[in-house]
């Protein structure tokens, strides 16, 4: 470990950023809050800009650790104690200076604030307190903060942080206790969980509370969110979507982030990836999630232990379709909302119109595509009028070869793996070269 013990505040900037980057748990989302008029900034649903890199890490808000140092020496992690690194820390009143000067030159809407484990989790949870609360009543800063809370701090200390961020998140790491126990021994599934708890009974309380007095402080209002790593343990897709569901249900996060493998050591316990990091399947189980907590769907609809990975030449709805093809084609011009959601093409903007024009008049594929619904792959599992729109057969491997032959572009597996940085004003200002994505998850 090298620490310098000389170091500007622009150097500490580049160290940081760049150590956040595989930190995919950041979302601006989920929060409409204004300000009071008396500090700067607000935190509207519409007022978070979102820019994504190519794959589909969020670039919008300032996203830094509060220091790379760390006690904890986890096999798959850039800032593990045994890596040779430069380490940097910043003080709580260097964070609320950059957050206020890069939010006044209009560059973020809000930041994002890790942080490696320096000295214990007690010490690193209240230095995050302190930060926070010095950048709410001091710098009377009002824009949406994301804060991470740290497994083993002491309860006090997160509840207490929950009242001045806007979301928090704690990172399961990966999706077993015992892929954890094997790259990551000196964490647990339960030292984990137990702030996830603490938060969802905190947001439950506080939303009593704000029924009864009306001017009761807002605890975590956007909510939280986790992170999972994947491809570094041998965990199944099946697996990974099964946890994630739980945790949807169990302690009412708001997102589920993905992150590919990406092997920044050299372990013998790591996999070699040796076609880089899995992008792709990163992809498909974003798909998934949305299917979840979108569209009605369960994992073992959408897995099973005998097909326990996603198909990565298909999106997941397609391939449910396929392996379901007894219930299709549906009629558009019956079906009720739930199963036109199941439609290869139709998401839950095209078949809430579709059921509201209903009232109308009946429904013809012209008028589907005016509704918002992708004909090339609805059109193999729907009729209108008892009709498809071509003599198609209800063939599996028929309409598999017509939805693979269809794609215009195959997802990129060998795309750049990095997070936009912010010091070329050219990425501040404009789109990147051919490493930009605007279709971000959200």
């Amino acid at each position: 470990m090298r620490i310098s013990q000389e170091m500007d505040l622009y150097e500490k900037l580049q160290i940081l950023s760049d150590a956040a980057k595989y930190d995919v748990a950041c979302t601006s989302s989920g929060v409409d809050r204004r300000g009071s008029g008396k500090g700067m900034g607000n935190c509207t649903a519409a007022g978070i800009c979102h820019s994504f890199s190519a794959d589909g890490r969020c670039i919008s808000l300032l996203k830094i650790l509060f220091t790379n140092e760390c006690v904890f020496d986890c096999r798959y992690c850039i800032n593990r104690s045994s890596n040779d690194t430069v380490r940097a820390a910043f003080t709580p009143e260097e964070v609320c200076t950059l957050t206020m000067e890069f939010y006044r030159r209009n560059y973020i809407e809000g930041l994002f604030l890790s942080s490696g484990i320096l000295v214990s989790p007690a010490y690193t949870m209240e230095l995050l307190y302190r930060t926070l609360y010095k950048l709410r009543r001091e710098y009377r800063f009002e824009g949406y903060i994301h804060v991470k809370a740290i497994p083993g701090a002491p309860a006090e200390l997160i509840e207490r942080t929950g009242f001045l961020a806007d979301r928090m998140s704690v990172n399961l790491e990966l999706p077993t206790a015992e892929g954890l126990k094997k790259l990551a021994p000196h964490k647990s599934r339960k030292r984990i969980l137990t702030p996830m708890r603490q938060i969802q009974m905190g947001r439950d309380q506080n939303q009593y509370d704000l029924t009864l007095y009306n001017s009761a402080p807002r605890f975590v209002p956007a909510g939280q969110s986790t992170q999972m790593i994947i491809g570094a343990t041998p965990e199944n897709d099946y697996q990974i979507l099964s946890v994630a569901e739980a945790l949807y249900q169990k302690f009412s996060l708001k997102r589920v982030f993905y992150s590919a493998f990406v092997k920044v050591n050299q372990d013998a316990m790591l996999p070699s990836l040796p076609g880089g990091p899995p992008l792709l399947r990163e992809h498909r189980l974003y798909q998934a999630d949305w299917l979840l907590r979108f569209y009605g769907f369960s994992a073992g609809e959408l897995l099973n232990e005998r097909h326990p990975n996603f198909n990565v030449f298909l999106d997941p709805k397609c391939d449910w379709a396929l392996s379901h093809l007894e219930y299709f084609p549906i009629e558009v011009n019956t079906a009720d909302y739930h199963m036109l959601l199941r439609v290869p093409g139709i998401g839950p903007k095209s078949a809430r119109r579709i059921v509201q024009a209903r009232k109308l008049g009946s429904h013809d594929f012209q008028s589907l595509k005016k509704a918002g619904v992708v004909l090339k792959r609805a059109v193999y599992f729907i009729t209108c009028g008892g009709k498809q729109m071509y003599p198609l057969k209800m063939d599996e491997d028929f309409i598999l070869r017509n939805l693979l032959s269809s794609q215009n572009k195959p997802f990129r597996e060998g795309v750049s793996y990095r997070q936009l940085s912010l010091f070329d004003a050219g990425q501040m200002l404009g789109p990147v070269p051919g490493n930009l994505d605007q279709t971000g998850l959200g």
